[in-house]
């Protein structure tokens, strides 16, 4: 434990090195248009956006400063940076915090300002306090618990002690993953109720998808637990026969349930974290030698594309894997989408990033692109990215708007983003909390990772 401290505060300490990051007197662009609103959005047109002190300091007419930063916005859209709210952050373990820098860069160059950290370490509370300081440049990071499993906490007793621990310690959430028993389950709940911290992610198969949504989890990521709460009883199989998210439930399950455990979602305020992406892109048949030529995957260190490749392959080449089934089974998932942007449940787009085929930042633009193919609205799916995210973490008065007195996280935009969602990562530059990175430092960065990768 003290050579991990040690490691720990050398790691955090080669962050805060050097200057922090710079902040100029005063940004001001001007004849901008503006994504505004946050139960409908529209475009103001033509507009100034004066930024100071690291928050949106106007909107409207304005006579710059002598040292001010002038920006022509003519033709350009600005909108709130993205969250992504299922994103995993590296540990420095060894004193070369290389790849974190890369992927917290990857993160903001795709405009995301605010990341929802899934697999937490003591490491992430040291790296939340350096962004905080402005010694690093990175997204907002909320971080969970390290994982709360079968094996980390096998008996009541050592789930009420990690959720008191993980509590005081400082995680803003704890992370839920499978093998919990439900007499575990029963005192994880219980305790992480008295003491104020909210659970999310997925849903052990003994505790199961309706006693999850009775729990009032924070939010279910992956759609997990859904395809299973569709088989019948009466259907007779063992429940950790379900396979890679319910795909071996496929042709058992029963579609129309799918409104009833949606309503109980609606009812219990659940909020969903969908990961489509995960679902269209790593379990996909897509010949994965062909989606290494993808642009975005020499952001990634060669041994990571080598593993993806191998374990996607290993995947689709499986006995239990077919085309068509996986094509039922997606089908499935879009319903259940689908059924929960009818009912109005809170969405939050998130990607699961860095996994299997998707790169940190790029992989929410599939995300929401896929979120697009269900058939969600493109003001909807803005708002999963900005504003709920924002009220979800109740900081609405804090981030997620383009508002006076709000946090200057905003991406400038070449095309309307309300029109396409693919407008998304037009991108000409990213401001986080009052910095901003022109597409010119974005390509020259992007190309030096790509160099280090390649």
């Amino acid at each position: 434990m003290k050579n991990l401290f040690f490691l720990i505060l050398t790691s955090i300490a080669l962050l805060q090195c050097g200057p922090p990051v710079e902040q100029v007197e005063e940004i001001v662009i001007q004849n901008v248009n503006i994504l505004t609103g946050t139960s409908d959005l529209k475009i103001d047109e033509s507009t100034t956006v004066v930024i100071r002190d690291k928050k949106i300091y106007k909107i409207g007419s304005h006579k710059p400063s002598k040292k001010a930063t002038i920006i022509n916005g003519a033709d350009k859209y600005l909108m709130p940076g993205l969250t992504e709210m299922h994103a995993h952050i590296p540990v420095v373990t060894e004193g070369n915090d290389t790849l974190l820098k890369e992927t917290l860069f990857l993160y903001l160059s795709q405009g995301i300002t605010n990341i929802r950290g899934m697999l937490g370490d003591p490491y992430h509370l040291k790296l939340k306090k350096a962004i905080e300081q402005d010694d690093i440049l990175s997204p907002r990071v909320y971080t969970s618990s390290p994982s709360m499993n079968g094996n980390s906490v096998p008996s009541v007793e050592a789930a009420r002690e990690k959720v008191k621990q993980y509590k005081e310690e400082g995680y803003d959430f704890l992370k839920i993953h499978p093998g919990i028993t439900l007499e575990v389950w029963d005192e994880l709940e219980k305790t992480a109720k008295a003491e104020g911290i909210v659970f999310s992610g997925h849903v052990p198969v003994l505790v199961g998808i309706r006693r999850a949504l009775s729990s009032q989890y924070g939010t279910i990521d992956h759609i997990d637990g859904f395809l299973e709460g569709l088989v019948p009883e009466s259907a007779g199989v063992a429940k950790d026969a379900n396979g890679f998210f319910g795909y071996n439930f496929t042709d058992i399950a029963d579609v129309s349930m799918i409104p009833e455990l949606v309503k109980m979602a609606k009812d219990n305020n659940v909020a969903v974290v969908p990961t489509q992406s995960l679902f269209t892109r790593w379990f996909s048949p897509k010949d994965p030698a062909l989606m290494m030529e993808e642009p975005e995957m020499k952001y990634m260190p060669a041994q990571t594309r080598f593993t993806w490749r191998q374990n996607k392959s290993r995947m689709i080449n499986d006995e239990s894997y077919n085309e068509e089934q996986w094509k039922r089974f997606v089908d499935i998932r879009t319903a259940i989408l689908k059924e929960i942007d009818k009912q109005d449940v809170i969405i939050l787009a998130g990607s699961d990033a860095p996994q299997v085929m998707n790169v940190p930042g790029f992989s929410l633009h599939h995300e929401m692109r896929d979120m697009q193919a269900a058939g969600i609205s493109t003001s909807k799916i803005i708002k999963s990215a900005t504003t709920a995210p924002a009220t979800f973490f109740s900081a609405g008065d804090q981030y997620g708007r383009i508002a006076e007195g709000l946090s200057a996280d905003l991406i400038l935009l070449n095309k309307n983003p309300l029109t396409n969602i693919e407008n998304t990562s037009s991108i000409e530059a990213v401001i986080v909390r009052g910095h901003m990175i022109d597409r010119s430092e974005i390509d020259a960065k992007l190309e030096a990772i790509a160099k280090r990768n390649n």
